[in-house]
């Protein structure tokens, strides 16, 4: 790769400037920096979706931990119940004592659902932002790809001064710069084909 840098800066530094060399090394110049802040920010997208699934993963693992709480209580209610249904004959302070045990874990039971309810809730809403960030990493990851074959295309064209080259070139920059864009934008810009392929 260093070996294509450097043709490529000798072709551009030849003694006869053409007007050519100097658009592609500004439009180099240009690729190059775009493409380092989408490199940035696809880098602070990705940080971002590893909390999202973290905390998607953390929230589902709390909620279990509630269902698990919640049929124990209901058991529990269950088993006191039979107790009661089982001792006919049990003193009123005795049979006092189980109901409340009863009425306890009922309402045990009943938190630990109105909690899940919420944990729920967080852990779609993670999940929801994961998808919503990976959207972005699949624009900055396809913008970094056209703008390197866009980079590369440059090179070859200040090698072969073929300007059809440096017109591809061009167009695929356009394509990454409208994909990057989208990305620090939040525009809603995605191409399932384009991720598939490079996913």
């Amino acid at each position: 790769m260093s070996d294509l840098a450097d043709t490529i800066q000798e072709a551009i530094e030849e003694p006869k400037e053409s007007p050519l060399n100097s658009m592609i090394a500004l439009f180099v110049a240009v690729m190059a920096t775009f493409m380092a802040l989408c490199n940035v920010k696809d880098g602070n997208v990705t940080q971002a979706m590893q909390q999202a699934q973290a905390k998607s993963i953390d929230q589902w693992g709390f909620y279990q931990a509630k269902a698990t709480k919640e049929h124990v209580a209901e058991n529990t209610a269950e088993i006191f119940a039979a107790q009661l249904d089982l001792a006919p004959d049990l003193k009123p302070e005795q049979r006092a004592k189980v109901e409340t045990r009863i009425a306890t874990q009922k309402e045990l039971a009943k938190k630990y659902e109105e909690e899940k309810a919420g944990i729920r809730k967080e852990a779609e809403q993670a999940a929801k932002d994961y998808d919503a960030l990976n959207v972005h990493d699949d624009q900055f990851d396809l913008a970094e790809a056209c703008m390197s074959v866009a980079i590369a295309l440059a090179g070859i064209t200040a090698l072969t001064k073929k300007t059809w080259l440096f017109i591809m070139a061009i167009v695929l920059a356009l394509i990454g710069t409208v994909f990057g864009l989208a990305g620090f934008l939040n525009w809603q810009l995605h191409s399932d084909l384009m991720a598939k392929l490079l996913g």
